[in-house]
C-alpha cells in the first residue's frame, strides 16, 4: 500500500513537469500607457515586450494616452519596440485621449498604429528645457535630431514621412481621420476586438525586413499591470507628488528639530524627502528651485524671531512659490508643478512653520519654574539663624541653606544657585509686609 502512493506522488510529479513544460497558447498581451513618458513608462514597457517574447505572445498592444515626455525615454521606447521580435500594435484610445509630442514618435514607430474615433495625434516639435534662451544653432540642431529620428521611423514603417516630419517642423496636430488620409495610422478602432478583427491576414513588414501574417481576430487579450513598485514610483514621479511630499518632509524635519526627540516627525520628514529626491532624480529638475524652497524655511524662522509684521514670512511663501514652478525644467506643462499646487501647499506650510517656530522660541525664552532651577530667584523666610549654615523654607519646603553674611532667623532671604540639596542664599531686599488678618 506504501508503494502504491509512492508511484502515485511519482507520477504526479512527472505529470506536472511535462504540462508545465507544454507552452501555453499564445495570445495577446495587452498594456495601458496613460501617463506622461518617463523612465518607468519606459521600463514597464521594456518589461511588457520581455514578457511578451517569454511566452512567445503573438503580439503586444500598447492601449496609448500621452501628452508628451522627455525625449530620452522616448528614444529608449523606440529602440526597444524597434527590435522587439514580437510584433507591436499601439491604439490611441479611448475617446478623448492622444498621442502628442512624445506619444506620436512613440505611435508611428509600431508595427500596427491605431486611434479611436474622437482622438488626435502629432504636435511633436522638440521643446527647449532650461532656465536660459538657447541661441538658433542649438535650438535648429535639436530639431534637425528630432526630424531625423522622425523620417528614419516613419520610412522604415511605410508612412507619410514628409507629413510625419511637419509634426516637428511646424508643430502640426491631426485627428484620428486625418492621421489615417494621409497615411501616419493604419487602421480607426472602436474597440479592442474591431482591431484585432480589422487587422486579420494584415501581413507587416518589421524593422529588420522580415515579413509576418498577423491572424489575431478572436484571439485572446491578456492585461500585464505594472508591479507594486512601478505604480508607487509613476505615482511619486508626478511632479506636484514630489513637490508635496518634499515640503512635508522639510516640514517634519524642522518639528523634529524644534521638539528633538519627538522621533516620528524625523522619520516621516527622512522618508518623505528621500522619495522626493529619487523623483526628482529622475525627472529634469533645477537644483537652484531647491535652493530657493530651502531659503523659504530660513525666512519662516526668521520672522518667528525678529516678528517682521509679516514681510520675513510672505517673502518665504514667496520664495517657495518660485521654487516649485520652477522645480521641474519638463518640456511639457503636464510634467510641471502646477500654480494652484504651490499656492495649496506654499500658504499653509508658512504660516504653520512661523506658527510652530514662534511656540519653540517663546518655550526657550521663558524662565524655568520646575525642578532645581526653578528654585533660583525665589523668596524665602529663614526658619533658623545662618550662620553661615541654616534652614530656610522656599516653595512650601524645608532646605539646608548657607550665606555668605549671617541671617537672623525669620529673615526673608532670596535664592541664588541650588548645589544638589542645599541653597546658597543672601538676605532679601527689604520687602513692605502685610499684617496677617485677625481672626474673630
Amino acid at each position: 500500500m506504501k508503494l502504491f502512493s509512492i508511484s502515485r506522488m511519482v507520477c504526479g510529479v512527472f505529470v506536472g513537469v511535462l504540462l508545465s513544460s507544454i507552452p501555453s497558447p499564445a495570445e495577446v498581451l495587452k498594456i495601458v500607457v496613460d501617463d506622461t513618458i518617463h523612465p518607468i513608462a519606459d521600463e514597464y514597457i521594456g518589461r511588457a515586450l520581455a514578457e511578451a517574447e517569454r511566452n512567445k505572445d503573438q503580439a503586444l498592444l500598447i492601449e496609448l494616452n500621452t501628452p508628451g515626455g522627455l525625449l530620452d525615454s522616448t528614444r529608449h521606447i523606440i529602440e526597444k519596440i524597434l527590435t522587439s521580435p514580437v510584433p507591436v500594435i499601439i491604439y490611441v484610445t479611448p475617446s478623448g485621449s492622444r498621442a502628442a509630442s512624445a506619444g506620436f514618435f512613440i505611435l508611428e514607430s509600431a508595427d500596427v498604429a491605431a486611434m479611436a474615433s474622437g482622438t488626435n495625434t502629432g504636435a511633436a516639435h522638440p521643446v527647449t528645457i532650461g532656465a536660459g534662451k538657447i541661441d538658433d544653432v542649438m535650438k535648429q540642431k535639436m530639431e534637425n535630431d528630432a526630424a531625423a529620428l522622425m523620417r528614419s521611423v516613419a520610412s522604415k514603417r511605410g508612412r507619410n514621412v514628409d507629413v510625419a516630419e511637419s509634426t516637428v517642423r511646424q508643430s502640426k496636430s491631426f485627428t484620428e481621420q486625418e492621421a489615417l488620409s494621409q497615411k501616419l495610422i493604419d487602421y480607426i478602432a472602436s474597440s479592442e476586438q474591431d482591431l484585432l478583427k480589422q487587422m486579420q491576414g494584415k501581413t507587416v513588414k518589421r524593422f529588420d525586413g522580415k515579413t509576418i501574417t498577423l491572424n489575431l481576430a478572436g484571439e485572446s487579450i491578456r492585461p500585464f499591470d505594472m508591479t507594486l513598485r512601478q505604480r508607487i514610483l509613476a505615482f511619486i514621479m508626478d511632479p506636484n507628488i514630489a513637490f508635496i511630499l518634499l515640503a512635508i518632509g522639510a516640514l517634519a524635519l524642522y518639528a523634529e528639530f524644534n521638539h528633538p526627540g519627538a522621533v516620528v516627525p524625523g522619520t516621516v520628514g527622512v522618508i518623505f524627502i528621500l522619495l522626493a529626491i529619487f523623483a526628482l532624480n529622475l525627472l529634469p529638475t533645477r537644483f537652484a528651485a531647491v535652493v530657493l524652497i530651502l531659503a523659504s524655511f530660513a525666512l519662516f524662522a526668521l520672522e518667528a524671531k525678529f516678528a517682521s509684521h509679516g514681510v520675513l514670512a510672505i517673502g518665504g511663501i514667496v520664495a517657495m512659490i518660485l521654487g516649485a514652478l520652477l522645480l521641474v525644467d519638463a518640456p511639457i506643462p503636464e510634467m510641471r508643478v502646477h500654480l494652484l499646487t504651490a499656492l495649496a501647499v506654499s500658504i499653509p506650510l508658512g504660516a504653520i512653520t512661523v506658527f510652530l517656530m514662534s511656540i519653540a522660541l517663546k518655550a526657550r525664552a521663558n524662565k524655568v519654574v520646575t525642578g532645581a532651577q526653578g528654585l533660583v530667584g525665589e523668596i524665602g523666610i529663614a526658619q533658623t539663624p545662618l550662620s553661615p549654615q541654616g534652614k530656610v523654607f522656599v516653595h512650601g519646603e524645608l532646605w539646608d541653606a548657607t550665606s555668605s553674611v549671617s541671617i537672623a532667623a525669620g529673615q526673608t532671604v532670596v535664592v541664588r544657585t541650588v548645589d544638589g540639596l542645599q541653597l546658597r542664599v543672601d538676605p532679601a531686599p527689604s520687602v513692605q509686609r502685610t499684617p496677617a488678618a485677625t481672626m474673630v
